[in-house]
This record gives structure tokens, sequence and C-alpha cells, in this order.
């Protein structure tokens, strides 16, 4: 008898990424948040890898976001952006990941702890437990992207003094990927995930890039487009004076 061919896992959208930091934010499961919706196990397990269903459906948008603790928007594909018409200051969200209305919460990454030097870094960023809150406004038009493609990270040495210090905090979409116009990154260079200005050098082929630190006492170097591996372009930066 033979063997059913297993069926590869979707690449996840903005919506799916999400849904997996609330969970892991939350200390839940994809199992333990499927029973809570009143589902069977795998449903949520199916929605992420498998693709079915495609989008969730409202009802269960809004008992997955109470178990959750955030906002049923955050849970749905095509969502529109809504400026709060509240004119007092909104109060801070119970849970980090909780934003009011009119705000997306943005988790902070760990970067300062290595990986495994015996395990090549496996494209995941891990979650410090805090959260950055940005109006959806201000992510939309300002910086043109989606709130599940953003992460916040926090430097940590001094290759790209005076620019940038240790103790800054940067803004990446995990989006943008391509290494053109040239700009701030956070890629893996096979030691850490480190913030570095990557330029395209032209005329070059297979393609180059010039991975350029901004304190002099550090060396740029060359290499090609191809061993960079790129978590994303920086867009913001949030400096204590």
């Amino acid at each position: 008898m033979g063997r059913t061919k297993k069926k590869d896992s979707i690449p996840l959208d903005p919506v799916r990424k999400r849904l997996l930091r609330l969970l892991t934010a939350k200390g839940s499961t994809l199992r333990t948040a499927s029973v809570a919706m009143g589902r069977n196990n795998a449903y949520l397990q199916q929605f992420i890898h498998r693709g079915t269903p495609k989008v969730l459906a409202e009802d269960d948008r809004e008992i997955l976001a109470e178990h959750l603790g955030c906002r049923p928007e955050l849970l749905k594909h095509g969502r529109s952006f809504r400026l709060s018409t509240n004119a007092t200051r909104p109060s801070p969200p119970d849970d980090a990941y909780a934003a009011p209305i009119g705000y997306s919460a943005v988790p902070e990454a760990e970067l300062k702890e290595e990986p495994d030097a015996e395990e090549a870094w496996n494209g995941e960023l891990r979650v410090t437990g805090d959260a950055w809150m940005f109006a959806d406004a201000f992510i939309r038009h300002r910086l043109r992207t989606d709130p599940g493609d953003l992460w916040m990270v926090e430097v940590d040495g001094d290759s790209m003094e005076p620019l940038l210090s240790s103790g800054d905090h940067i803004l990446i979409d995990v989006s943008r990927t391509v290494l053109a116009p040239p700009g701030m990154f956070v890629i893996w260079d096979g030691i850490a995930l480190v913030a570095t200005r990557i330029e395209r050098l032209p005329h070059s082929e297979p393609a180059r890039v010039m991975l350029k630190s901004v304190n002099p006492e550090y060396d740029s170097y060359e290499c090609t487009a191809e061993e960079v591996r790129v978590v994303g372009r920086a867009v913001w930066v949030s400096r204590r004076l």
C-alpha cells in the first residue's frame, strides 16, 4: 500500500505570523487555542500550515482574540486601519500585545542572545515579551507597511557609531529583504544577528554587495548578494537623549 505524499506547508502571511507571535506571548499553543475556540485540536494547525480555512471567520476571530487578549482586527486578512476617535490618551493594555483601537503592538526581538554555536540560525526571531505601540496611521502612511511585518530590535555594539549606538532601538520591516536601494539592514552574519549598511556594487556578476560599518575602527567587506541572510530593513530608530 503506497504512502500519501505529505502536503507542503504554505508560506506564512502577516496574519498567520502575527497569530504565532501572539500565541507565544500569551504562553498558549495552537492546540489550546483551537479547543478554546470550540474547534477540533488541529483546527489552527491546519489554518497556519495548510491554509484551511484561507481566512478566519468573524466569530472565530472574536473568540480567538478573547483567548489571546488582543483586538480581533489583528487576526483579520485585508483589514482596514482605523484611527481612534478618543481625545484622551488610551490606557495601557493589560496584555503586552493587546493594543487599543487605532494602534498596533510591535514585538521586540532578542538579538543579544546568540543562537547555539553548533546550529545555524533557523530564520526565527526570539521574542523578549515586550511590545511597542505605534499608531496605525503612522505605520500605514509614514512607514508604508503592515504591523505584522514589523519588529523592534535593540542595538548591541558600537560598529555603527555615531549613526547607531548600543542601546538604541531600530524598527525593522521583515518583508523588505531586497538589498536595493542601499540602506540599513539587520542580517545574520554567520555568528550573530547584526545591523549594518549594505550597498550593491554596480555591474557585478554575480551580484555583489558591500557591508559597511560606520565606525572606522571596523572593516567593511564584500560578498555575493546570495551570501547575505537578510532579516529586514531598518525603517525607524529610537534613541534616548
